[in-house]
């Protein structure tokens, strides 16, 4: 387990009870205990964790955790979810993407489509993203237009936030959304963690003609602190496979299509 998957699951236990001694961690993570106390050390430095005398106890931001420690979870689903979300789009057409690890698989699916990098005449993608590493997925790895919202970017999932971008997303139409969330509930609607970035993901669903929620399936059920928009917003959901078939049957029942990853 290298650097980065370690502290992943350190700060998913930290999440899940509060407080982990070191005696725990390295149990758990089967590491040694010298490792996990380097760890805890790194993760207090970088105001992600409050170190205590023998372990570590959450800060808030343990429950919004940073783009670059969130890839490994649930990987191999999010890159189902993002190739089965890619074939929804058509070439010519307008693309919203936001940020997050779902959606940067959306995105390196949508960048080794040929017929979405042709060149020829009506055939270039246009893609309108909030996120700055989305952005750069799609410039390196294709011929798209890409428009970036401009603001203040969150570190913690390199999107961009404020009055600057939602200015821009105000005067632009958007064909398709494909919009990752941090929940998706019948009743509560789509959610963020982060007030700011509900605010330019509202704005996008407001100027899409179409809109797709990629969620993996524990982000089902779920809430979040900002809404996004509600169920009756939202044409279709694309999850996995682990999905509870009672969890799918009532979103199928609220008038969203299900795909299933």
């Amino acid at each position: 387990m290298d650097r980065y998957a370690r502290w992943n699951a350190l700060l998913e236990l930290l999440t899940e009870s509060g407080r982990v001694t070191v005696e725990e961690a390295s149990e758990r993570l089967e590491v040694s205990q010298a490792t996990i106390r380097r760890d805890f050390d790194q993760l207090a430095q970088q105001q992600m964790i409050t170190r205590t005398r023998g372990g570590a106890v959450a800060n808030g931001v343990s429950y919004d955790l940073p783009l670059r420690y969130k890839s490994a979870k649930h990987s191999a689903e999010k890159q189902r979810i993002g190739e089965a979300a890619a074939r929804l789009v058509t070439p010519g057409t307008v693309v919203g993407l936001n940020g997050g690890t779902t959606i940067t698989e959306v995105a390196r699916a949508l960048a080794v489509r040929p017929d979405l990098n042709a060149g020829g005449e009506g055939s270039q993608l246009t893609v309108v993203t909030n996120a700055l590493n989305i952005a750069n997925e799609l410039l390196l790895r294709s011929r798209m237009k890409i428009v970036v919202a401009g603001g203040v970017v969150r570190p913690q999932s390199f999107e961009v936030v404020g009055p600057l971008g939602g200015a821009l997303l105000k005067e632009v139409t958007l064909d398709i959304v494909l919009l990752g969330v941090d929940a998706l509930d019948v009743e509560l609607g789509a959610a963020s963690h982060h007030e700011g970035e509900a605010s330019m993901n509202s704005l996008m669903v407001a100027r899409a003609k179409r809109v797709v929620v990629i969620a993996d399936s524990s982000k089902l059920g779920g809430h979040a602190f900002a809404r996004i928009c509600p169920i009756a917003k939202v044409e279709t959901l694309v999850t996995d496979s682990g999905a509870p078939a009672a969890t799918i049957a009532a979103f199928r029942e609220a008038g969203v299509d299900v795909i299933t990853a």
